[in-house]
């Protein structure tokens, strides 16, 4: 299938250069041509003496729209050509704001009105009336920062056919327009992000850049939807940080937790302080053990000591990595209870080593909310990295983002039209309203405009991958973790060519799927190998990693065990006791937080 791509530039082509960066980012190619260049080839499209550009998608500014507009108005040959050619336009606010009205009320033929917004944060609502153009986000309110809005108009249309697309109190940010029968998608902004630019705080919040960056994936997720990168589905989980293996855990009741799950039909992990390994009630344990598809543990840091996996030494790392993991296979083998082999940093803190010494140690991956490392000079986390199913920057280890339920739900929302997983933190006193504020958020999950599928934090890190069609039995896979699980749901096989990001592929053992070794070979950007999974076949491919030069074992000193043991039983008597005291006290006086 072909979706060509082609930017149509002026003198001012920052935002088409953003704009081709963008699309990269979705596997797809795109063209930068003039609009000289572009119409000879639109009027000769399917001849053999110039280029076509059959179905092209045209993103422009609305000054160079303008401009391509007036020239087919005056060309009899040009019309038939336009509509027969191009399948959409996406254009986004140029330099002047006049050519932006003149445009408007051009296509829309009535006297349009414009305005500036308001100064401050403010509401916004995305469509849920065009199925399939809006994703995840279809119907999704949220609330935009005022630099999210920055750099934009509000306008309004009687014109009976224009379908505002991202809307506002005072008018539309971007919206739906017709020209000649093809689709005029209009953003108001004069921006288009920068998937390179730098976030300062290594997270990115699409309340932060509403105008920028929703408007344009919106469309390309639309308009490429058969080349670009997508999902095999939407995997999502819900991680609890801390809690110990026992009925009861502050204000988590591990039985009653079950009964919301089923409720409201969600999964749990509990990340699980290896230091605890010899703690777990029995009961408890049985409870995960009988319910699988609700419960799950994977592991949070080793001691849980303060920035443990913060250190630059990645021998001491890779010891830790190994003790972490030797001590939830000692509770593997005592309480019949597996771990998924993925790192959850405790207070988030992480070396640009550590994720080395994980993946050595046998780690698939890590779930983390933060995304830059501890080091004095940290690397940088740019748009692409976050925006990426998992950050590859640390030695092509993948951290997968997490977020709070408080950062909203329209985050959770881009992250899953971006083909992210979706996986949502929290600790124990979130709960502490019997649950209400977890069902709630749940629940709005749910609801969101995809088919959710709700697994272990191991599962989401094996089964999170992006694809792309070849033909109708070949897939190009890009792998992150270092276990990659496919499920072949079709009638026919299916050959993957899989590729995954490796730095270092010296450091691979080998590359086995169910069968057996399988061969790989070595590209510019890491390795790649293919597989065939027959119809209704599920298919799990590994990486393995040599071992560094070490024993794996470190010695732990009588005053750091006491510290240790310290840490864990004050940590315990404040989630126990101290909260759960404190929130009696609140509810007696009617202050509950």
């Amino acid at each position: 299938m072909t979706e060509p791509a082609i930017l149509l530039h002026d003198l001012d082509s920052a935002e088409v250069a953003n704009a081709a960066k963008l699309l990269r980012f979705f596997g797809v190619e795109s063209e930068s041509v003039s609009l000289d260049e572009f119409l000879p080839c639109l009027s000769k499209s399917g001849t053999n003496d110039s280029k076509s550009v059959i179905g092209g998608r045209v993103i422009c500014s609305t000054d160079v729209l303008e401009q391509l507009i007036q020239t087919i108005d005056q060309s009899a040959e040009l019309s038939p050509w336009w509509k027969e050619q191009v399948h959409s336009v996406f254009v986004y606010s140029g330099a002047d704001l006049q050519n932006l009205e003149r445009l408007v009320r051009h296509l829309t033929q009535d006297d349009a009105e414009f305005d500036e917004l308001p100064p401050g944060p403010i509401d916004f609502k995305v469509t849920d009336q065009l199925d399939g153009l809006c994703g995840a986000m279809a119907g999704i309110v949220g609330t935009a920062s005022a630099s999210g809005v920055a750099s934009c108009h509000v306008l309004r249309t009687s014109n009976a056919l224009a379908i505002d697309l991202i809307s506002t109190a005072h008018g539309a940010l971007f919206l739906k327009l017709t020209w000649h029968d093809v689709p005029i998608f209009l953003s108001t902004s004069r921006n288009i992000i920068d998937v390179d630019s730098i976030l300062p705080n290594g997270v990115f919040d699409i309340r932060d850049h509403v105008a920028s960056a929703l408007a344009i994936v919106l469309y390309v997720r639309w308009a490429f939807s058969g080349t670009c990168w997508g999902p095999a589905e939407i995997n999502a989980c819900l991680v609890i940080d801390d809690p110990l293996l026992k009925p009861n855990y502050g204000f988590i009741n591990f039985h009653e937790l079950l009964l919301r799950m089923q409720q409201h039909s969600f999964s749990a992990n509990v990340a699980f302080i290896p230091w605890n390994s010899r703690r777990s009630a029995p009961e408890t344990v049985k409870l995960f053990k009988d319910n699988p598809e609700y419960y799950s543990i994977s592991v949070h840091g080793c001691d849980h000591g303060r920035a443990e996996f913060g250190i630059a030494d990645p021998l001491h790392l890779y010891a830790k990595s190994k003790q972490a993991l030797e001590r939830m296979t000692e509770h593997e083998f005592t309480t019949g209870l597996a771990c998924d082999r993925v790192m959850v940093f405790p207070q988030g803190v992480f070396s640009r080593v550590a994720p080395t010494a994980l993946k050595r140690a046998g780690f698939i991956a890590a779930a983390n909310n933060d995304t830059i490392d501890s080091g004095p000079n940290p690397t940088a986390t740019r748009v692409g990295d976050f925006w990426d199913i998992a950050v590859m920057k640390y030695d092509d280890f993948p951290i997968f983002t997490r977020r709070y339920p408080w950062e909203g739900i329209e985050n959770f929302a881009f992250d899953i039209l971006l083909g992210k997983p979706a996986i949502a933190v929290i600790h124990h006193d979130y709960c502490g309203d019997d649950y209400k504020r977890l069902a709630d958020f749940i629940d709005r999950l749910n609801l969101l405009n995809c088919p959710i599928v709700w697994r272990n934090v191991g599962e989401v890190a094996k089964r999170s991958y992006r694809q792309k069609a070849i033909s109708l039995d070949s897939r190009e896979v890009e792998m992150y973790a270092s276990e990659l699980c496919l499920e072949n749901r079709s009638e026919r096989p299916i050959r993957y060519l899989i590729q995954k990001r490796e730095s270092t592929p010296s450091l691979i053992k080998e590359i086995r799927t169910d069968s057996g070794r399988i061969l790989w070979s070595e590209n510019g950007s890491g390795v790649s190998f293919e597989v065939q999974v027959n119809a209704g076949e599920t298919i799990t491919a590994s990486i393995g990693f040599n071992d560094p030069s070490t024993n794996g074992r470190y010695g732990e000193s009588l005053p750091y065990k006491a510290r240790m043991s310290a840490r864990r039983c004050l940590s315990e008597l404040r989630d126990n006791y101290w909260h759960t005291y404190r929130q009696r006290i609140a509810d007696m006086f009617g202050t509950r937080q």
